[in-house]
């Protein structure tokens, strides 16, 4: 059984219908449909991927990674008291390298370490996790969306 081949296509919330192009100027649902049809190594349904009436298209939600948005926040919240990385390290007590990778989503923090960064930056843990929590919350209603290709 194999799992379906995705392409990231916007979503025109307005007239709820594929928008966007590639590089070469091509529509993104126009280059999907070719990138799909070249891997099967056969036709692709285009209804599956543009809609159509009778069958209108399966959409999921692109996942949003916590870790990046956990990092954005972090670093807003630095960069808003104009302090830099190495501050916050020896603040938090945790190396700059590792920090700088948190920052920008590339390592997962543990709870104790987002606690001793949010104590650096003179903020509280719920503080931070709510900003997050409302960050994923405006990206999953975002209209960026996954688009299997039958």
């Amino acid at each position: 059984m194999s799992t379906p081949l995705t392409h990231t296509v916007r979503i025109n919330p307005d007239t709820n219908s594929p928008s966007g192009s590639g590089p070469t100027g091509r529509s993104s649902v126009a280059v999907a449909a070719r990138v799909a049809q070249r891997r099967n190594g056969g036709p692709v349904n285009r209804h599956a991927v543009e809609g159509s009436t009778s069958q209108p298209p399966r959409i999921a939600i692109k996942p949003v990674l916590l870790r990046h948005v956990i990092g954005e926040q972090l670093r807003r919240k630095r960069q808003e008291q104009h302090r830099t990385l190495r501050e916050v390290s020896r603040s938090a007590q945790v190396s700059l390298g590792y920090l700088s990778e948190v920052e920008r989503g590339q390592k997962e923090a543990s709870s104790e370490l987002l606690a001793s960064i949010c104590n650096a930056l003179g903020a509280s843990l719920s503080d931070l996790l709510i900003d997050v929590s409302a960050e994923v919350a405006r990206r999953e209603s975002k209209f960026e969306t996954l688009v299997p290709l039958n």
